[in-house]
């Protein structure tokens, strides 16, 4: 009887892990449909990218695409929402405003942000191109998206302005929403400058201009 169920058991494992097998070459094989998705869009733009290209870059056919998704519609939603939980992870718990007290402290925060977006959105050159240059011509609902996700990102910067005046070291005058909107727009030249000329030193220089100009326009006055 034991010797039964214990052959019961071992034909558990040969039923089970090749089920596991195949569940994750099916997540894989969806994760590399988006990421050569982006590849295409990245290179030849969304609309001049048809189904027939991402698949024979995978070397899959067009049934084992529409496995996956409906439609090349539904890829670029998925890599949008990729892309905008990258952004907001790099503004993780560790870099929230309450994490800074002082101006000194804030500006190193500032340095740590301006990093881990540095590498959301220029160590990954196709992310900037479909932000700012796909995204928003292929129709209305992706445009409010990305406009969303800058929406999204101002209301952010605007909390750390915020928590500077509450906390004596940003000026207490300051128009926190509307001087958002201006840090995102240096934000926003910074990554078109990257991707006009990649070269990560001159990328540094800029960055620490940018820094140092916001900072010296939001700081309470030396007396």
């Amino acid at each position: 009887m034991t010797h039964h169920s214990a052959g019961g058991d071992s034909n558990i494992g040969p039923v089970t892990k090749p089920s596991a097998r195949v569940e994750q070459r099916k997540a894989e094989l969806r994760r590399e449909i988006i990421d050569t998705a982006f590849d295409c869009f990245s290179e030849k733009g969304y609309h001049a990218t048809g189904i027939a290209d991402i698949a024979v870059r995978l070397g899959i056919g067009h049934g084992t695409f529409y496995r996956y998704f409906a439609n090349k519609r539904d890829i670029i939603d998925h890599v949008i929402d990729d892309v905008t939980g990258r952004v907001f992870t790099a503004l993780a718990t560790d870099l929230s405003p309450e994490t800074a007290t002082t101006l000194d402290e804030y500006t190193a925060l500032l340095d740590r942000i301006g990093d881990s977006l540095n590498r959301v959105l220029l160590d990954d050159p196709r992310v900037p191109q479909l932000l700012l240059v796909h995204a928003t011509g292929i129709d209305d609902e992706l445009t409010a998206r990305v406009f969303g996700l800058l929406d999204s990102t101002e209301v952010v910067i605007a909390g750390y302005l915020d928590h500077g005046v509450r906390c004596g070291y940003l000026r207490p005058d300051l128009d926190t929403p509307t001087t958002a909107k201006a840090a995102l727009g240096m934000v926003v030249a910074g990554i078109v400058h990257g991707m006009r000329t990649p070269d990560p030193a001159l990328l540094a220089v800029y960055s620490h201009a940018v820094r140092r100009l916001f900072i010296e326009g939001v700081r309470v006055a030396a007396r």
